[in-house]
This record gives structure tokens, C-alpha cells and sequence, in this order.
């Protein structure tokens, strides 16, 4: 069964937070409306506001987000601070059948798609950039790529092959469920840019990934990682389901610090409307240049 976060990562959040801004602890937050109180409080399937986290309702009074804040100078505490049972679902079953349906539809409003695309085009390299290789990690039918992006090479890996097969910015695809097969398929030092949108979430062997993306990225090739409040929450972790939007830029900012070879990751609030529609964050590093 799914854990509620333990106390000592909202200590640790809490230290790297700014003065004057605390997190809640769990047992505050309300229950997620839809499950059942008494299973949920099993569960620990949580989140503010009925499942839907207010982003104003975060923000301390300097009015700068935490999201934002809190990777600045984190004091990472020695091992992985999560357990396996941070990592169960309530949903267990095939991940394989759950992604067997095609679903052409985005999990995020046209705000936020709108947010992430203007992110991805200040950072990406130059479109038709000679040697240039991109990676959409868990990719579906559509990427959120600026409009008219192309690189010789943009592969796509995710759960579905027929969403795969119509996404219009991808050379290539391979369908593969990082839940049972961790290990990517390409050689080291393949690729210049690997993003992730709203999936880091369904990962239950994140080191693994994250060292994975560490080994397939060219020195200096850089990782973005977005994420919101949507998802499946019957198939989200528990450590997700259990916490809200800061402690999620925490978490991915442990992956990429324990899985080893990143610069220290860097946390960017691009929410549009904060309060009114879909929150977006991005968590992103670059692979050092020497990891001897």
C-alpha cells in the first residue's frame, strides 16, 4: 500500500524553503474527493484543494514562487531519502494494458501547453542544427515542440504505439514501458536534449531513468523535466499523490542529484495564470562535461 511522505522530507523542504514559507504537513492537506475517505487516509492519496493544488495559494510573501527556491542551495542529505513503498500505486496493475487504448487528448490545459512550448523554444537548440538529437522520453501524440521544430533526429519512446505513430515532430519511435525495462536502447552520449512532460510522475524506478538519461545525453546535453497537478492519480506514485507542487520540485531534483552525473538541477515555475489555469514547472540539469 501506498506511504504518506514521511516527516523528514517535509524537514528537509522545509529547510531549503525561504523564511516565512512552511509546508503543511500531510495529515493537513485535504483528501483527494472521489476514492473514500477512510481508503484514501490508508492510502495516503492526497492533495490540497480536492486534487486541485492552488499555485497563488502557495507563494510566500516576497512573491517569488517555491518552486523556484526550493533547489537553490539544497543540503541533499546523504542517501536516497525515499523507500520502495514511495514508489507504489494504487493502481498496480499492467501499465502495458492501462496505455493499450490510444488517447489523443492532452492532460494539460492549452495555457499551460501554450507555457511549456515558449519554455522549450528559449531552450532548445536552433531548429535543423547539423548532429542535433533529441529525446521525448514517455512521448505520446503530440510533444509540445514549437511549431515547426525539426532536428535529423527526434525520437519518441513511450506506451502507446498508435499515439506514437501519429505525432508529427518524431523521426523515430520505440514503445517500451520503463516500469518493467528501465535500460534505454541507445548507445552513450546520443543525445543533446531529453524532455518529459507531465510523466516523471508514473516513474517507479526513477534512479534508474535519470541514470539512464545520464548516460545516453552528450556532455552538456541537458534534461527537462515538466510536470503539473494532473494526472492519473490511480497510477502516479505515492510519494507524488501525497505531496504538493513544491515537494514535487524537490523530488525530481533528488532524482537527478542521486542518480549522479548532473549539474545541480535548476526549478522554474512557468504557471500562465497561477490560480486560474494549470500550474506548469520545469526541473532540469545538464550532464557534466567531466563525470570521472
Amino acid at each position: 500500500m501506498a506511504a504518506i511522505a514521511s516527516s523528514p522530507l517535509l524537514l528537509q523542504l522545509n529547510r531549503a524553503l525561504p523564511r516565512g514559507f512552511r509546508l503543511p504537513s500531510p495529515s493537513s492537506r485535504r483528501l483527494f474527493l472521489g476514492f473514500g475517505a477512510s481508503l484514501l487516509g490508508q492510502l495516503g492519496l492526497m492533495a490540497s484543494g480536492g486534487g486541485r493544488f492552488s499555485a497563488a495559494s502557495a507563494w510566500p510573501q516576497q512573491g517569488l514562487s517555491p518552486v523556484e527556491q526550493v533547489l537553490k542551495n539544497v543540503d541533499w542529505p546523504e542517501e536516497f531519502p525515499f523507500k520502495a513503498e514511495d514508489f507504489s500505486r494504487f493502481d498496480e496493475s499492467s501499465d502495458s494494458s492501462f496505455y493499450s487504448e490510444p488517447r489523443f487528448v492532452t492532460h494539460i490545459d492549452d495555457p499551460a501547453i501554450a507555457a511549456l512550448t515558449k519554455y522549450y523554444s528559449k531552450v532548445f537548440p536552433p531548429s535543423n542544427t547539423p548532429g542535433v538529437s533529441l529525446l521525448d522520453l514517455c512521448s505520446s501524440w503530440v510533444s509540445h515542440y514549437p511549431p515547426g521544430y525539426k532536428q535529423d533526429r527526434i525520437v519518441g519512446m513511450g506506451m502507446n504505439e498508435e499515439e506514437l505513430k501519429c505525432n508529427p515532430i518524431l523521426t523515430e519511435y520505440i514503445v517500451q514501458d520503463l516500469n518493467v525495462n528501465p535500460k534505454l536502447p541507445f548507445p552513450d552520449d546520443s543525445f543533446d536534449v531529453i524532455t518529459n512532460v507531465v510523466s516523471v510522475d508514473y516513474l517507479t524506478k526513477p534512479i534508474e531513468v535519470f541514470k539512464e538519461m545520464q548516460r545516453i545525453l552528450k556532455p552538456g546535453g541537458q534534461a527537462i523535466m515538466s510536470f503539473s497537478n494532473r494526472m492519473f492519480w490511480t497510477k502516479a506514485i505515492s510519494i507524488w499523490t501525497s505531496t504538493g507542487d513544491v515537494e514535487h520540485a524537490w523530488i525530481v531534483g533528488a532524482y537527478f542529484h542521486f542518480a549522479g552525473g548532473f549539474e545541480p538541477p535548476v526549478a522554474v515555475d512557468i504557471s500562465p495564470n497561477p490560480g486560474r489555469s494549470d500550474p506548469m514547472y520545469i526541473v532540469s540539469s545538464r550532464k557534466k562535461f567531466n563525470t570521472a
